[in-house]
């Protein structure tokens, strides 16, 4: 057994880290850039007065970035090398990330819009296993192109984590001549629907409410008529780009279909796998970070003429959160690695207990560490002069939004059990 990262991705770090001091954060400096990574300064990305969405001038900083990065080698490092990418390992974004959030906030990886100079794509395992050729060409390639982008429409006002009991429905029906789908339904917390050029609509199109099998996935184009978005949900951290939407008398060619008919959720399920790892990195480095600068203020802050650490009530809190930190690394670039050896359509059976355990316990440890680096710094700590508040408002929703930390649980409870997963068939022989 080999713990040790590897020499090449220690070098590309250290490679990436000279790209983000040549490149980035000179750009995070020029023409008052600045502005978007000044706490308090929140309305330099939200745009209040329309409908609470990002600027544009944000979104543009964010994209200037990722331009260059790509140019760079680096945005499309996770990508297959027939797209331009580096066949990037699950392990190598793992790591990557964890210590992209270690250096805190900035324009090299705000997830706040998921935004990094190297690139997260699930979408491409998704168009691979589930899309046709023409699908593949179109929205993979089109996707690096930044020609396409697609909103994830699974999420509705009355079904969130249950989402086998959809209400949204697609029937056959033919148009001019032409076979397709009618849908009509609702949708919200629909990520990026402001920018996207079609959203993946979700749909019950055989079976009951419940059933796994019958819900189907149509790509429709966004300006489908029939499709329409009532209003974007203003959230804890802004600006916001979810909204609630609805479709009605909403049609679509058999062409939209992607993947088979009454197997979407199998689609779902491909795509979060890769989110789910990869954004729990990320919270175990925004965790890091928190404990890191909290440390260094107890020892430089003097009350009452001595150092702050000093004091076991500011030690204690700190130190376990410190051991849970390196303990959940070793977890998270573990089962990076066993990702990287199986099969991505075998991850829901083999392994999406332990991608679960990873996500939700780290969502929850770094909210835990932005508060305790809140407490630690005091009055300043609690203000937007640092950037803890930002940090616990931002990760506060991935123990919602990467599917709720207690369906995770459930799920990894269900792994445990033998109800899924590879102890089901050992409680069978029981």
């Amino acid at each position: 057994m080999d713990f040790a990262i590897p020499a090449e991705l220690e070098a590309y770090l250290a490679e990436l880290d000279q790209f983000i001091d040549a490149e980035i954060k000179p750009l995070e400096q020029q023409d008052d850039n600045i502005r978007f990574f000044d706490h308090r300064r929140e309305y330099a990305r939200t745009d209040f007065e329309n409908q609470g969405l990002p600027r544009h001038e944000w979104e543009m900083l964010l994209r200037e970035a990722s331009m260059r990065a790509d140019k760079a080698g680096h945005w499309r490092f996770s990508a297959p090398k027939k797209y331009g990418g580096k066949d990037g390992s699950n392990l190598a974004m793992a790591v990557i990330r964890d210590r992209f959030a270690a250096k805190g906030l900035g324009l090299h990886n705000d997830l706040q819009n998921e935004h990094s100079i190297v690139g997260n794509f699930p979408f491409v395992a998704m168009y691979e296993h589930f899309g046709t050729e023409a699908q593949q060409e179109e929205f993979i390639l089109g996707g690096f192109n930044r020609e396409r982008r697609v909103a994830f429409g699974l999420t509705e006002p009355d079904h969130g984590s249950d989402a086998t009991h959809m209400e949204t429905r697609a029937v056959r029906e033919t148009r001019d001549g032409v076979p397709g789908w009618r849908i009509d339904g609702r949708k919200m917390w629909i990520t990026g629907m402001h920018v996207a050029t079609h959203c993946a609509a979700f749909c019950r199109t055989s079976g009951k409410d419940g059933d796994a099998k019958g819900i189907s996935c149509l790509l429709v184009p966004i300006d489908t008529p029939g499709m329409v978005v009532d209003e974007y949900m203003w959230t804890f951290n802004m600006p916001t780009d979810h909204p609630r939407m609805h479709f009605e008398n909403c049609w679509v060619p058999e062409s939209a279909m992607l993947g088979p008919v009454d197997g979407g959720l199998s689609i779902a399920q491909s795509f979060v796998h890769q989110n789910r790892i990869r954004q729990a990195a990320s919270s175990l480095g925004a965790a890091t970070y928190c404990v890191e600068e909290s440390v260094k203020y107890a020892r430089e802050r003097k009350p009452f003429g001595q150092e702050l650490a000093r004091n076991q009530g500011i030690q204690f809190p700190l130190v376990e959160l410190a051991t849970q930190c390196e303990m959940l690394r070793s977890f998270i670039y573990q089962t990076a690695w066993q990702m990287d050896q199986i099969p991505h359509k075998e991850l829901e059976h083999q392994l999406s207990d332990k991608i679960s355990m990873c996500n939700y316990y780290a969502n929850r440890l770094v909210c835990e560490a932005a508060d305790r680096a809140m407490q630690v710094h005091g009055g300043i700590g609690y203000s937007r002069h640092k950037p803890f508040e930002h940090i616990y408002r931002h990760h506060r929703r991935y123990r919602i939004t990467e599917g709720a930390e207690e369906i995770q649980m459930r799920k990894v409870g269900a792994y445990l059990f033998g109800y899924l997963g590879p102890r089901k068939a050992e409680f069978a022989k029981g």
